[in-house]
């Protein structure tokens, strides 16, 4: 692991839904603060030249486009779901700049429903400009990207296993309700986490408010960034007012250093 610190920029922080919502007139579909304008969740991840993105969603195009990142190293995907990786076709453009497949760090079951979504690019006879990609397969063992180990983790997202990663003293936990005592162990000693807290409200397969500030706490972490928010949290503005020393709502395009 470089001595270089980590930059992270938050490239969306939205649930699946994005915020605004299509045709919500609430009070935070229709503020004027960016802060409350949500893309579905993503991070990019630059240390050195190196460019490593977490999850592809729908707004993946626009996020590159926005973040201006130039190329892209690896793309690492936490689950199967749409909002995290809609747009995985949009590395046609790296494809074409970089002249090489891009990168793709996923597990079996999201490697599987990846070649079953974007069967095309799979295909025997393949449609001339599909996307290029090399699958790298993932586990529970970490595993390196130019010089950055990421020590999967595992979360539950309801019944669902999602992965979430650490990379030095960086953790990013998306998607998930539950996680057990053994891979909390993975999480004690960062410096810096980032994990979703979808709404005040219990939510089936998603963390509330009140509980990722406890798990936060239980962790002992010295910065969190709560995340994948969707429009019933509350203004951000309000909201993150009403947050413990230590604790913040992410926003689109927020970088960090860790």
């Amino acid at each position: 692991m470089s001595n270089q610190s980590l930059k992270v920029t938050f490239l969306g922080t939205g649930t699946s839904m994005g915020v605004p919502v299509i045709g919500c007139t609430c009070e935070v579909c229709t503020s004027s603060d960016f802060k409350d304008k949500r893309l579905r969740s993503s991070i990019l991840i630059q240390q050195g030249d190196t460019n490593i993105v977490i999850d592809s969603g729908p707004d993946f195009r626009y996020q590159m486009l926005r973040g201006e990142v130039k190329h892209l190293d690896a793309l690492v995907f936490t689950h199967e779901h749409k909002d995290h990786t809609a747009g995985m076709d949009d590395v046609r453009a790296y494809n074409f700049i970089q002249r090489q497949p891009v990168s793709i760090f996923a597990s079996e079951r999201v490697e599987a429903a990846l070649r079953k979504e974007f069967h095309y690019a799979f295909a025997a006879v393949k449609y001339p400009g599909v996307p290029e990609v090399r699958f790298t397969r993932i586990d529970e063992v970490p595993f390196d990207i130019n010089g950055l180990e990421f020590t999967p983790i595992e979360v539950m997202h309801h019944k669902l296993p999602v992965k979430a990663f650490r990379i030095g003293d960086f953790t990013y936990v998306t998607d998930a309700n539950y996680i057990s005592e053994e891979e909390k162990e993975k999480i004690k000693g960062s410096k810096v986490l980032v994990l979703n807290a979808l709404r005040k409200t219990s939510h089936i397969s998603h963390y509330t408010l009140d509980e990722a500030v406890a798990l936060s706490d239980e962790l002992g972490v010295e910065r969190t960034y709560f995340t994948h928010i969707s429009h019933q949290m509350g203004r951000h503005e309000e909201v993150e007012a009403s947050l413990p020393k230590g604790k913040y709502i992410a926003y689109d395009q927020l970088q960090i250093e860790v």
